[in-house]
C-alpha cells in the first residue's frame, strides 16, 4: 500500500500524546512529515519533558501508522520538548477608582516597627511637596491614623454624587484619609472575621468620594494575611513599600513580607525597604549615633532581595511624641528628621516613576519633582 500524506494524518488524528485531550493533528502537535518510498520522518513538538511520555508518544505514533496506513512502514519520530510559553504577569488587579493615580501599600512583617508613623509622615512629606494624598487605614484591629493626624473625634460626611450616596473622607495637614477608627468607639474592640473587614473596606474604598488624588498611601495590618489579600484583589496597587527595623528577628518577618507580594500569583512591584529606628540621637547628643537594633540590617535586606533601599529613618523622642499629639513629624520646620523623611519620600517617588516606566502602569502618568516640588500630568 503506497504511503501518502493524507493517509499519515489521518492516522495520526486518532491519536493524543500523553495527558492532552486533543489529538495530535488538532494540538498542532505534528511539525513536519517527510516521506520517502517506504519510510516516513515526522517531527513532532510537546510540552511534557519526561522520557516515559516521550517513549509513549513515539511509540503511539508508529503503531498507528503500521496499523492503518503500511505495516511495513521504516518510521522514525523525532521528539522536540518545548516548555509552554509564560504568560506575562497581570501586574493591575482588582478593580481601578476614578481619578486615583497610584496606589501605594506600606506593609511589614511584624508589628512595633512604626509602619503607621511611616505612613503618615510619608503622607504629609508628599503633600508638602505638592502631591494630592489619601491615606486609607487598612489597619482594621489596630487603627491608629485619626491619632496621628489629630481627627479622632471627627467623623466623615455623607455626600450625594450622581445619586449615590458617598463617604467624604476627613482631611487634615493636606492630606484626606478614611479609617475604621472613626466608625468606632476608642475603647471598642473590633472583633470581626475575615470576611466582614473585607466587606468594610470594600466601602471605605468604593463607597467613598476620594476626587482626584496622586497617591492613595495604604496603611496595611501588620503580618501577611486576608486583610493584604483582600486589598490586593479589590485594588490595582501601584507597588508595596516594606518597613522593617535593623534587628534579625523583624527583618526575618520583613523578608516574609517582600516574598508575599512578589508570589506568583500576586506580584505586585516592592518599591523597596524603609529602615525605621536604624539608629538613635539623644537630644543632648545631636552628633552621636547609636545603633540599638543593630546596623544597616533593612538595608543588607533590600541587597539580598534585589530590591531598592528606600532610606533609614532615626529613633527620635520627638517622632514618638509627633504622632502622639497628631501632628505628625514631617510638619516640623527644618531639622534632621523632617530631611529623612523628605529623602525616604523623594526615593518612594522615583520608584514610583520607574514602576510606571518600566512596568504596566494603573495608568499612564508622568511625575516629575524639582527641588521639593511635584508636579502629576496624564500622558
Amino acid at each position: 500500500m503506497k504511503i501518502t500524506r493524507t493517509a499519515i494524518e489521518e492516522a495520526l488524528s486518532t491519536i493524543s500524546l500523553p495527558g492532552d485531550g486533543k489529538n495530535i493533528m488538532e494540538r498542532n502537535a505534528v511539525k513536519n512529515i517527510n516521506i520517502f518510498g517506504d519510510e516516513v520522518v515526522i517531527d513532532v513538538v510537546m510540552q511534557n519533558p519526561a522520557l516515559q511520555a516521550k517513549k509513549k508518544a513515539e511509540v503511539s505514533i508508529m503503531k498507528v501508522i503500521h496499523d492503518t496506513v503500511n505495516e511495513k512502514a521504516k518510521i522514525s519520530v523525532n521528539i522536540t520538548v518545548e516548555a509552554p510559553q509564560k504568560k506575562e504577569a497581570n501586574l493591575i488587579k482588582g478593580k481601578p477608582i476614578d481619578g486615583i493615580q497610584n496606589i501605594v501599600a506600606v506593609a511589614s512583617g511584624k508589628g512595633g516597627v512604626g509602619k503607621s508613623t511611616v505612613t503618615a509622615n510619608l503622607a504629609v512629606s508628599l503633600a508638602n511637596m505638592g502631591f494630592k494624598v489619601g491615606v486609607l487605614d487598612a489597619d482594621i484591629y489596630g487603627p491608629s491614623m485619626p491619632i496621628m493626624f489629630d481627627v479622632a473625634n471627627e467623623r466623615p460626611l455623607a455626600k450625594n454624587i450622581d445619586g449615590v450616596s458617598k463617604m467624604v473622607p476627613v482631611a487634615n495637614f493636606g492630606v484626606k484619609m478614611l479609617s475604621i477608627g472613626f466608625f468606632t468607639k476608642p475603647d471598642q474592640a473590633v472583633i470581626w472575621r475575615g470576611p466582614m473587614a473585607a466587606k468594610a473596606l470594600n466601602q471605605m474604598i468604593f463607597d467613598a468620594a476620594w476626587g482626584d488624588l496622586d497617591f492613595l498611601l495604604i496603611d496595611l495590618p501588620p503580618g501577611t494575611g486576608d486583610i493584604h489579600l483582600s486589598i490586593m484583589q479589590s485594588l490595582p496597587i501601584t507597588g508595596a513599600v516594606v518597613v522593617s527595623t535593623p534587628q534579625a528577628v523583624a527583618l526575618a518577618d520583613a523578608k516574609k513580607g517582600v516574598a508575599m507580594f512578589q508570589q506568583e500569583n500576586i506580584q505586585v512591584p516592592v518599591l523597596g525597604v524603609i529602615e525605621n529606628m536604624a539608629y538613635f540621637t539623644p537630644e543632648e547628643l545631636p552628633e552621636n549615633k547609636y545603633y540599638i537594633f543593630g546596623k544597616a540590617g533593612a538595608k543588607y535586606l533590600a541587597e539580598d532581595l534585589k530590591v531598592p533601599f528606600l532610606g533609614e529613618l532615626p529613633l527620635v523622642q520627638s517622632i514618638r511624641e509627633a504622632g502622639d499629639v497628631g501632628r505628625p513629624a514631617a510638619m516640623q520646620e527644618q531639622t534632621e528628621v523632617t530631611q529623612a523623611f523628605i529623602e525616604v519620600t523623594r526615593a518612594v517617588v522615583q520608584q514610583v516613576v520607574q514602576r510606571n516606566e518600566q512596568l504596566p502602569p494603573t495608568e499612564a502618568i508622568k511625575i516629575t519633582t524639582m527641588a521639593g516640588c511635584a508636579a502629576v500630568t496624564k500622558k
